[in-house]
């Protein structure tokens, strides 16, 4: 009887290992498992590149067609870049004055931007220039206006960008010797030059201006004038948090520069 209880204890003994075994060996698959799913779900989320458009793009930098299909110098090359990074460029229209609070708060990843158009820029990471903004005059063909230096705008009356800046021109608007004409919206900037007697040049982006007028055949009315009054580097800028983003995204912008991948792209939207 002793014998078989002894017998008896020891199968059940030897029963209870099996299971305890059997348990810990699920226990720490499933904990593996949990990890890498966790993990695998971690990467993911941070797979999309989520990017600011702004609400109606800006032509030839940012296209937005009427179907919301994207295009244009920088979105070209953010997309190009972000894809062989292993990212998917989700496109985010956020108005102006919310971009930079939009961008710490978590909302959107990044926008193009120019470092000298920002406040506080060190709250932010910028990447290297993807392409350059140069600002020039236009005026119309048979218009008699020269530019070579700022003081030639004295007398004049130029058709301006509602709230853009201008440091080279404000000496002179400021003491009134020149008049600046402010309008909200880049066509209607050029529309005021072609149809308004009373305006002699307006001063915009050299790749804008020369996107409107072939968009809407006004390359025969107007023309560019003088040597660009600002030279800006268009560049991404991202959240701190970005900077390895950043980092990666310059190795390949640099290579697409030195192989002229970048001056083609620009050349499809000039």
């Amino acid at each position: 009887m002793l014998k078989h209880n002894r017998s008896m204890r020891h199968t059940l003994s030897l029963a209870v290992s099996a299971i305890l075994l059997s348990t810990s060996a699920w226990a720490s698959h499933g904990a593996e498992s949990h990890a890498k799913e966790t993990s695998e779900a971690g990467t993911n989320a941070h797979r999309d590149f989520v990017f600011n458009v702004s609400p109606t793009g800006y032509p030839p930098y940012v296209i937005i067609s009427e179907n919301d299909e994207y295009s244009g110098i920088i979105w070209d090359v953010v997309e190009r870049i972000s894809t062989q990074l292993g990212y998917q460029v989700i496109p985010r229209k956020i108005p102006r004055k919310r971009v930079n609070q939009m961008l710490v708060d978590g909302y959107i990843d990044a926008t193009y931007r120019a470092i000298e158009w920002t406040e506080e820029p060190e709250r932010f990471v910028f990447t290297l220039p993807i392409t350059r903004v140069r600002e020039n005059f236009f005026k119309t063909v048979d218009s008699e206006f020269e530019f070579e230096e700022p003081e030639d705008i004295a007398g004049h009356t130029i058709v301006t960008h509602l709230g853009f800046h201008y440091p080279a021109l404000e000496p002179i608007f400021a003491a009134e010797r020149a008049q600046r004409f402010d309008v909200t919206k880049h066509k209607d900037m050029l529309q005021f030059l072609l149809h308004g007697e009373q305006f002699h040049a307006a001063v915009m982006d050299q790749a804008v201006g020369q996107w409107i007028m072939s968009q809407n055949g006004w390359s025969d009315q107007l023309e560019v004038v003088g040597d660009p009054i600002s030279d800006f580097g268009f560049r991404l800028m991202l959240r701190q948090d970005w900077s390895e983003f950043a980092t990666a995204f310059n190795e390949e912008l640099t290579r697409m520069k030195d192989s002229g991948e970048i001056s083609k792209i620009e050349r499809r939207y000039r």
